[in-house]
């Protein structure tokens, strides 16, 4: 099946600048659950600190030379999400690499920090307290994924410290923290992205199964309002305990509703568990997959892979994810930094190539990139001073100058020029919430595990199918 192409950015449905593929899942909080968590911030990040404010950054306010910066990936490194931690970690590995290679940032070296979330809200927060306390030159936060973003953006915020969130939480297109800055759109999108799939597809009869944790469980209402909206029939909505060890109910409901594909997100053993029980009850056969683009991960298709075979798993898998670039300087500058940290990321698994594809490998990436040339612009490390830069550097000014890397632009920045980063998840657009993202591609993978763009999906096609 070929998709349609479409290389621009369009207008998005609601608040969103533009439509794009979604990160790992948002969660169902209310914007004024997450004022009111903002509300504790303060407090919950003295408890934790011994200092607080700007202090607590660890960044220099000018341009002394001298030491390491650190960026800490808060992300789950254990639990069921386990995996995200390391695919945000193989991208920090990646761009710090190249940032250090290049110079570093007014003197310093970057470096990279695991803070282990758990996927687990309770254990999220005195993890990031714990970041601020033993953490005297931190720079910058990658990574605060769905499972624990809401409880600590706030924190962080708090802190006067930047970050990048990898949250497809829709309140945060609506409550804004000067210190939160995103790449990826809200789940919701990514499920009428899903529904497109299906429609191009010419599918009519689809299953929903996604896993129970809140995140996950985000992507089921907008996906029932937009297969009706597409006439496509639902065949059956199943929801898998993350923890169980068989699937075998739901598998057997599945089969049962004879659906033309499935779509999914249950991260860890869920999904690939149940593909082999469908595949045991379907006479030996998959039924087609539809993903979220938290299936483009090495450790999904090696597990995947695994339960089924590769042939049958890949014959009728598809995902949507953000459009990435897969060719030109800005790709060349990504690849070549991300391949140089192969067998050197902890936790990486499986066909390090996939993380050329996958949306934190890319999309936190540019983060980095964004902020370290922010602080070149504003002679200053600390998130306060340099933070206003990375929107200016993101979104650029008439006559500024494109670059493609961290190394480019940097030397663009020291001549006095001004500039634009346009890095592998193509150019930014920032919000007022700071956020800015592009459209949707479709992904497939090869037997071997080799991520493949059969095409995009336009603004169009999802604001049909929205609710």
């Amino acid at each position: 099946m070929k998709f349609t192409t479409l290389r621009h950015a369009a207008t998005a449905t609601g608040n969103r600048s533009s439509m794009a593929a979604g990160a790992r899942h948002g969660r169902p909080m209310r914007a004024g659950a997450i004022l009111a968590a903002a509300a504790l911030a303060g407090g919950l990040a003295a408890c934790g600190s011994s200092s607080s404010g700007g202090s607590s950054s660890g960044g220099s306010s000018g341009g002394a030379s001298g030491g390491k910066l650190t960026v800490a990936d808060v992300a789950p490194f254990s639990g069921v999400d386990a995996a995200l931690g390391p695919t945000y970690l193989a991208s920090c590995y990646g761009a710090t690499a190249a940032v250090n290679q290049a110079g570093g940032v007014l003197g310093h070296t970057l470096t990279c920090k695991s803070v282990d979330t758990r996927g687990d809200p309770a254990d999220a927060v005195p993890a990031v307290n714990q970041m601020f306390a033993s953490t005297p030159n931190l720079a910058l936060v990658i990574g605060c994924t769905s499972d624990e973003a809401a409880s600590v953006a706030p924190v962080i915020n708090a802190h006067k410290m930047a970050m990048f969130c990898m949250t497809g939480q829709s309140e945060f297109s609506n409550v804004s923290y000067p210190y939160f800055y995103r790449l990826v759109p809200p789940d919701l999108e990514e499920s009428y992205a899903m529904v497109a799939i299906a429609q191009q597809l010419h599918y009519k009869r689809v299953a929903l199964a996604f896993g129970n944790d809140i995140g996950s469980q985000t992507f089921i209402q907008p996906a029932v309002s937009a297969l009706k909206k597409a006439g496509i029939t639902l065949a059956t909505n199943q929801t898998l305990d993350l923890k169980a060890t068989t699937f075998r109910s739901e598998a057997e409901a599945i089969v049962h509703s004879h659906p033309d594909a499935i779509m999914t997100e249950a991260l860890g053993a869920a999904d690939p568990t149940l593909f082999s029980e469908i595949k045991q009850l379907n006479g030996g056969k998959m039924i087609p997959v539809i993903g979220t683009s938290a299936a483009i991960s090495p450790a999904f298709f090696k597990s995947s892979a695994a339960a089924v075979g590769a042939s049958a798993f890949v014959s009728g898998f598809h995902a949507d994810n953000l459009v990435v670039e897969s060719s030109g300087p800005a790709y060349q500058a990504f690849s070549k930094a991300l391949l140089s940290q192969q067998g050197k990321v902890p936790g990486a698994t499986g066909n390090f190539t996939t993380y050329l594809s996958a949306p934190g490998g890319v999309h936190l990436y540019d983060g980095i990139n964004l902020a370290a040339l922010a602080m070149i612009m504003s002679k200053s490390t600390s998130p306060s001073v340099y933070g206003p830069d990375i929107v200016k550097i993101g979104n650029g000014v008439p006559g500024a100058t494109v670059c493609y890397s961290f190394a480019q632009c940097a030397t663009s920045l020291k001549a006095g020029k001004a500039i634009r980063y346009e890095g592998p998840g193509g150019p930014t657009n920032f919000d007022s919430h700071h956020d800015s993202t592009g459209i949707f591609q479709v992904d497939t993978y090869t037997p071997s595990g080799q991520v493949k763009v059969t095409g995009n999906l336009t603004a169009a096609q999802l604001r049909a199918l929205a609710g």
